[in-house]
This record gives structure tokens, C-alpha cells and sequence, in this order.
């Protein structure tokens, strides 16, 4: 069998923007599902803590295993899709998932709370990946305007992110109405994005997304040889191995051990040559994708506690009565709704001009722009330190360099792995692109468990200086083979 249907009117399509219509529908599916994700997110911690009554040690650690798991899943749900149901039914499953888990939530008591995590990670597995694959399936081989498209997709992303904190946060954080209806106004999300997908799929996105026998099939046509199963299962089994002992002996390191484990099992010995080589290029960007994300995830937690303990949410007298905490988790999508364009006719100009740096060397500058973030961070905590609540300007210089470091990261690596993946193992790729801000998340809750614990602030944010920093200088020194490993495409 072919690859799956796809309709040669979508590739030619250039009547949105210069791009495919299809684009502005999975625009504001994405959008909705963020909004549910993000708002949900901006109150996790906060809840925990303020009307649980947890610990900040005990909620960022529950704050890294949910998010990880919300990363970790797609991997999951990817190779599903790519061998057994499409892109397009995957992403309906998910959806409902995902409602379903949010809506739980807004019930009371310790069993609700749980079930609502567990259906919201099970969800994201099945959604995830599959909607930014189906972005990758609405271009052509070698159509130019793909990486413009992913940022437009990736402005969906952060408009749901900029509205679900300032939703969700604000009736959340309200006397009159509480947490339960912030957890509740996340589904109602991610149910109008359901909707508006079902309507609009059939008419926007003909023919992309349906399932069919993609991995007999090579990039250029030619039939390859089936994958074999037993390079996964073996793959697991010893990821499960070594995730066991190096996770400790928790369930937990021994299933994302065998998920990571299977992921490479199937994708390297299933594949050769330069097929082979895009692989492993993914595997090593992803590798240090991972120190980006540990970083920037302080957002939901440690960055989150500071702006609701450290910082004077007056905004310095310019509001009578102190602002959400929870709204600052809007600040950063703000200013990627800002610049996105920005960066978008940057990387343009730069292309015509024959200078715009590879994919590899755009995550670079973004590792350094994460690290820049922090030392604002560094800054602002040590007047912390003191006891006094600082100024909110320096939250929003970190989230300014946070958020051009995203931009040099988040866009161009779903794009990248578009580009670079093999046809077989698309959906899966996205799923591992993914996977690096699953291991981050947990890492990046691990720490933040860590934010009493350290005698300052000021240490605290110092960790993420040096570790950032430190990933810049490694990659950077493996630009040259990354180029080497995908010489054959434009990356």
C-alpha cells in the first residue's frame, strides 16, 4: 500500500496567508487543547499548595510527573497512529480524553483529582504529536513554506496559552467562584476545540491524516522492508532495565526506560543509512532539548511560587488589589504572540541573505537565551532573599528571554522533525521531540522540589544559569556533526 491519502489540493493550496487552509483549522484546535493544557497548568501548584495545603517539595514533584507523563504518552500515541488509526482519528480520541479528564477535575476529593491527571495524560498521548504531525502532512516534499507554517501553528499554541491562565487563573484565584471552576473552564476548551475540528476536517483537511501502512514505505517511494517488532521489544526491555536501576527501583524510571528504549529500538535498527543518520540527529538534538526545557519549566513552579510569594503583584502600586499570581503564566505566550512574527521575517530575511543559522545553531542561541533568563532571575532573588517582594519587572525580563529562547527552540524543532523524519516514522519522531520535554519536566520538577530546601534564591536560579550555559557550549561544539548527519536535507 501507499503512504496515506493526501490530497494534492491541500499542497497546492496557498489561500490562507500563502498557506493551506487547513492550517487555520488545526490553528484553533491546537489553540483550544493549549488553553485547556495551560490553564490547568497555571492553577496546578498554586492548588496544591494554598488549598491543599501541600508542601511546595511534595507539589513540584507531583507538577514534574504529571508533566512529564503529558510529554511522555505522545511517544505512545504517535507510533500508534503512524502504524494502526491516522493522525486524524488520533487526535478526535485525545480530545475527548482530554475533556473528560479536565471536567473530573472539577469535582471535589483526592479520587477525582487523580482520575481527572490520568485521562488528561492519557488524552495528550493520543493529541499531541498528531496534531503537529497533521501540520507536517499539509505540505508537499520540499515546500518552502513549512517552517512559516509551523510558527503560525505555533502562535495557536500560545494564544491558548496566554488566554488559559487569565480564564482558568481568574476564576480559580476568585472568592466568588474557586478552584473547581478554573479546572472546569479548561474542558469547556478543549471541547470547543474538539468541535470546531470535527466540523471543519472533512473541508479543510481532505484526505490528511488517515491511517495506512506508512512504514513500507521510504521517503522517495521505494517499498522497504517491514519494521520488525522484536527491535522495539528488546529496545523496552532494556530501557526498562536501566531505567529501573537508574530511576532507583520506581515504576515510574521503568516505564519511561522501556518507552525510551522501544523508541529506539524502532527507529534506529529499524532504519539505515541516511535514514539512520536523521534519526540519530533527532536523538541528539532531543538530548539537548532536554536542558532547555528543565529550565524553562520553572515556569509552572518555581516561577510560579515566586510570583505569588516573592513578588509584589501591585505592579508597584499601579493596581489597588494584587493581581492573580496565576495571570504571570500568561506573560510569556504575550510576548510570543508578539514576536513570532517578528522572528518568523527575521529568519526570512536572514535566508535570503544567506545567513540564517541551521536548526541546530537556533537551539544553541536558544539555550543561551534560557541561561540569560536566569540570571535576571539571579538578580531578582537576591532582593528576594532579604524578605521583601520584588519588583514584577524582573519575572518579566526573564519570561522575555525565555520566550525568544522558545523561539529559537519550540517552533523550529517541530519543523525540523517534519522535515527530517522519515515518512514511517513521522508521527513517532514528533512523539520523541516530545519525549525530551517529558524527561525535562521531571527533571525541572525534581529541582524545583529542591526551592526550600536550598538555603537561597539566589543558589536556587543559579543552578539553571550554569546548566543552561553549560548545554549551549556542548552543543554548539556538535553543530558540525548534526549538519553532517542531515546533509542530505535542508536543517
Amino acid at each position: 500500500m501507499t503512504a496515506p491519502t493526501q490530497n494534492a489540493d491541500v499542497f497546492a493550496d496557498r489561500s490562507l496567508l500563502g498557506h493551506p487552509k487547513g492550517l487555520g483549522l488545526l490553528f484553533i484546535t491546537e489553540m483550544w487543547e493549549r488553553f485547556s493544557y495551560y490553564g490547568m497548568r497555571a492553577l496546578l501548584v498554586l492548588y496544591l499548595v494554598n488549598a491543599q495545603h501541600w508542601t511546595a517539595e511534595k507539589a513540584a514533584n507531583l507538577y514534574g510527573t504529571y508533566t512529564m507523563l503529558v510529554f511522555l504518552t505522545p511517544l505512545i500515541g504517535g507510533y500508534l497512529a503512524d502504524r494502526l488509526i491516522g493522525t486524524r482519528r488520533s487526535l478526535v480520541l485525545g480530545g475527548i480524553i482530554i475533556s473528560i479528564g479536565h471536567f473530573t477535575l472539577a469535582f471535589p476529593g483526592e479520587f477525582a483529582f487523580y482520575a481527572g491527571l490520568t485521562l488528561i495524560i492519557i488524552g495528550t498521548g493520543f493529541f499531541k504529536s498528531n496534531a503537529a504531525t497533521q501540520v507536517g502532512q499539509i505540505y508537499g516534499p520540499g515546500d518552502t513554506r513549512r517552517d512559516s507554517g509551523f510558527t503560525i501553528y505555533y502562535m495557536g499554541v500560545n494564544l491558548g496559552a496566554f488566554l488559559g491562565p487569565i480564564v482558568c487563573g481568574g476564576l480559580a484565584q476568585s472568592p466568588r467562584f474557586g478552584w473547581h471552576y478554573g479546572f472546569a473552564a479548561a474542558g469547556v476548551g478543549m471541547v470547543l476545540g474538539l468541535i470546531g475540528y470535527l466540523w471543519g476536517r472533512e473541508k479543510y483537511l481532505p484526505g490528511i491524516g488517515m491511517p495506512g501502512r506508512t512504514e513500507h514505505k521510504g521517503d522517495k517511494g521505494e517499498v522497504l522492508a517491514p519494521t520488525n517488532p522484536m527491535h522495539g521489544i528488546g529496545g523496552a526491555l532494556i530501557g526498562a532495565v536501566i531505567g529501573w536501576f537508574g530511576g532507583g527501583g520506581s515504576i515510574l524510571g521503568l516505564g519511561m526506560g522501556a518507552v525510551i528504549g522501544a523508541a529506539l529500538g524502532i527507529s534506529i535498527l529499524g532504519s539505515q543509512g541516511e535514514e539512520r543518520n536523521r534519526v540519530l540527529a533527532i536523538f541528539i538534538v532531543a538530548f539537548f532539548v532536554v536542558f532547555f526545557w528543565a529550565a524553562y519549566e520553572q515556569a509552572g513552579s518555581s516561577m510560579n511560587l515566586f510570583a505569588d510569594r516573592n513578588t509584589d503583584m501591585t505592579l508597584g502600586g499601579l493596581v489597588k488589589e494584587p493581581l492573580p499570581s496565576s495571570w504571570f503564566q500568561s506573560v510569556n505566550p504575550f510576548y510570543i504572540l508578539v514576536f513570532a512574527p517578528l522572528f518568523a521575517m527575521m529568519w526570512g530575511w536572514l535566508g535570503k541573505k544567506g545567513l540564517e543559522p541551521s536548526t541546530a545553531m537556533k537551539m544553541v542561541i536558544g539555550l543561551f537565551l534560557v541561561a540569560a533568563g536566569f540570571v535576571f532571575m539571579v538578580m531578582g532573588a537576591k532582593i528576594a532573599d532579604t524578605g521583601v517582594r520584588v519588583s514584577w519587572l524582573w519575572l518579566t525580563a526573564a519570561y522575555i528571554c525565555h520566550s525568544f529562547g522558545e523561539l529559537c527552540v519550540s517552533p523550529i524543532g517541530l519543523s525540523y522533525v517534519s522535515k527530517i523524519a522519515p515518512l514511517r516514522f513521522s508521527a513517532l519522531m514528533m512523539g520523541v521531540w516530545y519525549l525530551s520535554n517529558a524527561a525535562a519536566n521531571k527533571v525541572a520538577g525534581s529541582v524545583a522540589a529542591m526551592v526550600e530546601k536550598i538555603p537561597t534564591l539566589t543558589e536556587f536560579y543559579t543552578i539553571f544559569v550554569i546548566s543552561s550555559f553549560g548545554a549551549a557550549i556542548a552543543m554548539l561544539l556538535c553543530v558540525p556533526m548534526l549538519k553532517r548527519l542531515t546533509k542530505g536535507i535542508m536543517a
